[in-house]
């Protein structure tokens, strides 16, 4: 029978989207298919269904989630009873469970719904779907005991009406009550309370907001200044000094059109980054003329600057009016929403709370899920060289977030900071004398050139490298680039591992590796593997990335090394030599070599399965396999997938990442004493965010950074 979990509330304002999403995080952890239905719609675009259908993958239509419109609903009711709406809104969710696994249902919003007892229906709903119920309750501008009453009296209700109550929220509470309403809530009601303190960059619109609502003209900017978020209004009327003295960080600049000397003074402030702002708002239909915005355009490259007809008194009204809003064209914010929900909620408990059984399978969801996770159990320290690369800014801001691990940005300071302004990223940034309090990711900025460790790696590296007639004055200027110090940061144990390629070769990132960190004395070489996300598993492919053609004794050690990686990441290693040739159905030197190499891994260890040489099809094909090779515990059902060469490795993986729409995570790197991890100088946000997650995961089990 499907599982649902019925997420509703008691009225407005709660921020709801927050808990919808964190919710579907967790169950998309634990299973492959997972629906969404909402009973009662406004009509028009859903901005969270249509969030939780394009950032979730999900195949469900937009139609299929729905059940009625409030109108429809209303007239339904008034003229056959409420019984008659329940039945069908029955049926139609019904309709949608039949075709997952677990189902989440999103109660109404009680806005201008013309529903009498609207909580009821909502009760009632749940009931009859067979759901779990997570009630959720607003506290914006409520003091401590306020909240709490509001919660227990919300419980009290659904309780009353028969509700299976899994967990009940508080969410947007004041930070100065946040705590104490916790610590009241868990001593007076026998089910979890989870309270969420309000989070001002969720309630502010972005540019690209204040351009929808107002119908405004953008006359320079790009998307990702549109995408920024207004955290504060500054209406231009005074003299530019003292207008420079109120502008704030973050903040929309109001002014008329004609005031050419605010306009140019604040992006030149924003350009200086003091401070960052989000963007300019010109009124009265008044545009400043082509000299005026080609200087803009060069003082503030991106920053969006805006007309409007209106002056500045009705436009103040309507911006003061726009709240912030989760959707599928503000992913910044989901990871926001996301790291506000994974901090303030226990999820592994909210998750045997929802009773889901997650099965025996690893969909590519689930694994990048799991990293995350994983990766939070024990937090370590990752530095990223491209500390000023806004893709890298990006992931460090998701990582900080999501508390995945602490980070150190390499680069100058005052260029990290003010491209952090200019893109609106929010960074957990410790100056170089603070102390993290430990409870929450976060990051620091270190500019190699400057920084004080210069002299010192400069004398390790020099020691290090002294056959190869490196001296300290060589050594001190090859430790000023980033790869080299981020690698001796790595190395004197300042950080547990390092990320980087984004926008550096693979020979740059690896290759202070090899000279500065080498490999374990248990593994001959380093090699790499992908994680090959397919629709229903995952795969490991190695060597795709390093070695070019490594003989029978590299490629067994390249296949121990893949299984522990693979088993490292929850995956059960089997492991298949491939070849052209499967058995002993061929020969010559290149099936010799695989054939001598599958010898090696099972004299070494006699504890792993594994099959070769071995034809790609019949390791993952049972119907091939049992032709080829049948009764092997290896064929048909390979895991690890060991390709002869560079050559093969490298084509098959591209191979299947383009043909089959797989996600290729890596390459990971493996046999090293400590892990560095290379990117693929195409790689997106989410590819930066796993690949650190891995390299975080890689390091634990070791001594964290700095102990």
């Amino acid at each position: 029978m499907t599982r649902s979990v019925y997420v509703t509330g008691i009225g407005r304002g709660d921020g709801r989207q927050v808990i919808e999403l964190g919710v579907m995080e967790l169950l998309t952890r634990q299973v492959d298919r997972v629906g969404v239905f909402r009973p009662l719609n406004h009509g028009g675009p859903d901005p969270i269904f249509d969030l939780l259908r394009a950032r979730y993958r999900l195949t469900q239509s937009a139609e299929s989630g729905y059940g009625f419109g409030y109108a429809a609903a209303s007239a339904l009711q008034a003229e056959h009873g409420t019984d008659e709406l329940v039945s069908q809104l029955v049926d139609r969710f019904h309709e949608v469970a039949r075709h997952y696994e677990v189902v989440l249902v999103l109660g109404s919003d009680y806005a201008d719904t013309n529903l009498p007892a609207e909580l009821n229906l909502n009760a009632r709903l749940a009931n009859e779907f067979g759901a779990a119920v997570l009630p959720v309750v607003g506290g914006l501008d409520q003091s401590a005991e306020s909240v709490v009453a509001e919660v227990r009296n919300a419980y009290d209700a659904y309780r009353a009406l028969g509700c299976e109550v899994i967990a009940m929220i508080a969410n947007r509470v004041g930070d100065s009550h946040a705590r104490q309403a916790a610590r009241q809530l868990g001593e007076h009601l026998p089910v979890p309370v989870y309270v969420l303190p309000e989070e001002p960059a969720l309630s502010a619109p972005t540019v690209g907001q204040v351009v929808a609502e107002l119908d405004a003209e953008v006359l320079l900017g790009d998307p990702s200044g549109l995408a920024r978020d207004v955290r504060d209004f500054v209406f231009g009327g005074a003299m530019l000094p003292r207008f420079l003295r109120a502008m704030t960080a973050g903040c929309m600049v109001v002014t008329p059109g004609d005031r050419a000397d605010l306009i140019i003074g604040s992006l030149a402030a924003h350009s200086a980054g003091a401070p960052p702002i989000a963007g300019l708002l010109l009124t009265l239909d008044e545009r400043p003329g082509p000299d005026i915005l080609a200087l803009a355009s060069r003082l503030a490259p991106g920053t969006p600057v805006l007309s409007v007809s209106g002056g500045s008194f009705p436009t103040a009204a309507e911006l003061f009016s726009l709240q912030g809003k989760l959707s599928a064209a503000s992913p910044r914010k989901a990871e926001i929403a996301l790291g506000l929900f994974e901090t303030h909620v226990d999820s592994a408990r909210l998750t045997e709370q929802l009773a889901l059984d997650r099965g025996g399978r690893l969909t590519p969801m689930m694994f990048e899920h799991a990293l995350i996770e994983r990766s939070r159990t024990d937090r370590r320290h990752v530095v990223l060289p491209e500390g000023a690369e806004e893709r890298v800014l990006r992931a460090a801001e998701v990582l900080l977030r999501r508390n995945v691990c602490d980070l150190t940005l390499l680069g100058d300071d005052s260029v990290i900071r003010k491209r952090a302004g200019e893109l609106g990223i929010a960074l957990r940034l410790l100056e170089s004398d603070e102390i993290s309090d430990g409870t929450h990711a976060s990051a620091r900025i270190v500019d190699p050139q400057t920084s004080p460790l210069r002299d010192r790696f400069a004398e390790l590296y020099a020691k290090l490298r002294a056959h190869k007639g490196v001296s300290f004055e060589l050594a001190h200027d090859v430790v000023a680039d980033v790869s080299y110090f981020g690698t001796l940061r790595v190395q004197e144990g300042l950080a547990d591992g390092m990320v980087s390629g984004a926008v550096h070769s693979t020979a740059a990132t690896i290759r202070p590796a090899f000279e500065v960190i080498k490999t374990k004395p248990d593994a001959s070489i380093v090699s790499s593997v992908f994680f090959m996300c397919l629709a229903d598993k995952v795969l490991v492919y190695g060597d795709c990335a390093v070695n070019p053609d490594p003989n029978a004794e590299q490629l067994a050690d390249i296949a121990i090394q893949s299984a522990a990686t693979a088993a490292q990441f929850g995956v059960e290693p089997r492991i298949a030599m491939l070849s052209y040739s499967t058995g002993t159905s061929g020969s010559g030197a290149d099936v010799d070599k695989v054939r001598k190499a599958t010898e090696l891994v099972r004299a070494l260890r006699p504890d792993l399965p594994v099959e070769g040489p071995i034809q790609y099809d019949a390791a993952v094909d049972a119907g091939v396999a049992e032709t080829k090779m049948p009764g092997s515990e290896v064929a048909g059902q390979a895991t690890v997938l060991i390709f002869p060469d560079l050559n093969t490795g490298n084509n098959t993986y591209k191979a299947v990442q383009r043909s089959a729409g797989a996600v290729a995570v890596g390459p990971v790197l493996q046999g090293l004493r400590k892990p560095v991890n290379d990117l693929s100088r195409g790689a997106l946000v989410q590819d930066i965010v796993n690949t650190v997650a891995i390299t975080a995961i890689q390091a634990q089990g070791r001594q964290p950074a700095g102990s």
